[in-house]
């Protein structure tokens, strides 16, 4: 039982807000540019209005990152760090990041703070497009 002297952290989730769908990971591909970091490549694409409003990832490891669970270890680790900072997600936007083989050996407070700063920067870019974007279109 759970007192309240002791509140139990509930875990954000990224279940809702990933990219699964190949067509998805397209049309941000084709809707967006590639930004570089340290450590990892990304892409933002912001959505239509008439779109869903809220926030998606998408993680990619291809097989030139090394063996299976080697990719699956950096999968994990973005996906941990992404689910720690879930809030900082562009809303109505696609974000991909495509990690580097150095993601899988390097410090994950320094991991961490790469993806915050990504995010950060993704969510001011998306914020950017869209205010561009409604003063573009006729009241």
């Amino acid at each position: 039982m759970n007192s309240p002297a002791n509140p139990v952290e509930r875990k954000q989730s990224l279940t809702g807000a990933r990219l699964c769908k190949h067509a998805d990971y397209q049309a941000a591909y084709a809707a967006s540019r590639k930004r570089q970091s340290a450590s990892m490549s990304w892409f933002l694409s912001v959505r239509r209005d008439d779109e869903v409003a809220g926030p998606r990832v998408g993680l990619t490891a291809g097989k030139v990152l090394g063996k299976a669970h080697e990719r699956n270890r950096i999968k994990r680790r973005m996906r941990e760090a992404l689910r720690r900072h879930v809030d900082l997600l562009p809303a109505g936007a696609d974000l991909i990041l495509h990690p580097r083989r150095i993601v899988l050996t390097m410090d994950f407070g320094k991991l961490e703070a790469e993806v915050v700063r990504i995010l950060t920067q993704a969510r001011a870019e998306a914020e950017r497009v869209a205010k561009a974007t409604a003063e573009a279109q006729p009241a």
